[in-house]
């Protein structure tokens, strides 16, 4: 990948975020997404976007670009023959945190990522991504929906595409000290370079536009949906394991920090409220017992 390819895929990234953020926007009541700019003492920067309303009580979509001089150790405990090398990375990552518990929370991210040799060393480069849901009170018709966007943006790129991406999902988004899944799954993919360049980059576009229309037909179903205090209160203490998963295995956070980038940003993925209960157990044959059947990898596609 050279720099007029990186830059081309660095200008897609800016406009996905105005068009998510925009999308987004037009579903809520009250509330404008407010941008932070900001710089990376190494090079590079980023906007971070957070929007609070009546339709979401948290949403934040996040660009950024960074350069640094050294790979941190989360991107070379896999491949350590990059270690020592500088590295170029950008990407748009969002997660939305609704205020009424039978909206899922969604997350979103698409990235590029090149090493910059300091010598005759190999340069490397890849894309990443994918989108995944967290419902509190989930709905089959809901999670058929986001599973069926999710096969058809791939089936373009290969008939196996969507099956290994939603493996990756499942198998990335697992609690493993809880035994369960972080939500209902989506695709996940990493290291992406043996289709080429330009299909690589097609096939991140198509993942960026896809997120919208997985999403916010879910969003509009569910909006005027009437939830009381225990409903909130359940979504609160769900919302406890997306904490676990993002500080104890998300690599992307774990990346941001080793890097150096802006902790505020790289943080804006947790929601602004949530519970944490000893040894909670929901009464068996309730709503929130149900969701316990949803978060262990199925199909969803009929």
């Amino acid at each position: 990948m050279n720099q007029a390819q990186f830059e081309q895929v660095v200008t897609f990234l800016k406009s996905l975020q105005d068009d998510i953020c925009q999308q987004l926007e037009g579903v809520e009541v009250h509330g404008q997404f407010k941008q932070d700019a900001w710089q990376h003492d190494s090079g590079g920067g980023g906007r971070t976007r957070v929007l609070s309303g009546d339709v979401f009580e948290q949403a934040g979509v996040n660009f950024s670009h960074v350069i640094g001089t050294q790979l941190p150790t989360a991107a070379t405990a896999k491949r350590p023959e990059m270690a020592g090398q500088g590295f170029e990375a950008s990407g748009v990552s969002l997660v939305v945190h609704p205020d009424n518990p039978f909206i899922p929370t969604s997350h979103a991210n698409v990235r590029v990522f090149r090493t910059l040799p300091k010598g005759d060393e190999k340069a490397h480069w890849w894309f990443g991504g994918g989108f995944d849901l967290t419902p509190y009170y989930p709905f089959d018709e809901d999670v058929m929906h986001w599973h069926q966007v999710a096969h058809d943006v791939c089936l373009p790129f290969g008939q196996d595409v969507y099956a290994k991406y939603k493996k990756w999902c499942d198998d990335y988004f697992y609690l493993k000290h809880r035994g369960e899944t972080r939500g209902v799954g989506g695709l996940f993919f990493d290291d992406l370079n043996e289709w080429g360049f330009d299909t690589c980059f097609a096939f991140i576009q198509a993942i960026g536009g896809a997120y919208c229309e997985a999403y916010l037909p879910i969003v509009k179903k569910h909006r005027n949906s009437v939830f009381d205090d225990e409903h909130k209160q359940f979504q609160k203490y769900r919302r406890g394991r997306y904490v676990e998963f993002n500080l104890v295995y998300d690599r992307g956070t774990l990346f941001g920090l080793q890097s150096g980038g802006r902790t505020e940003s790289i943080l804006m993925s947790l929601p602004p409220e949530v519970s944490f209960r000893y040894n909670y157990q929901p009464e068996l044959g309730t709503q929130e017992a149900k969701l316990q059947e949803y978060l262990k990898p199925q199909d969803w596609i009929k």
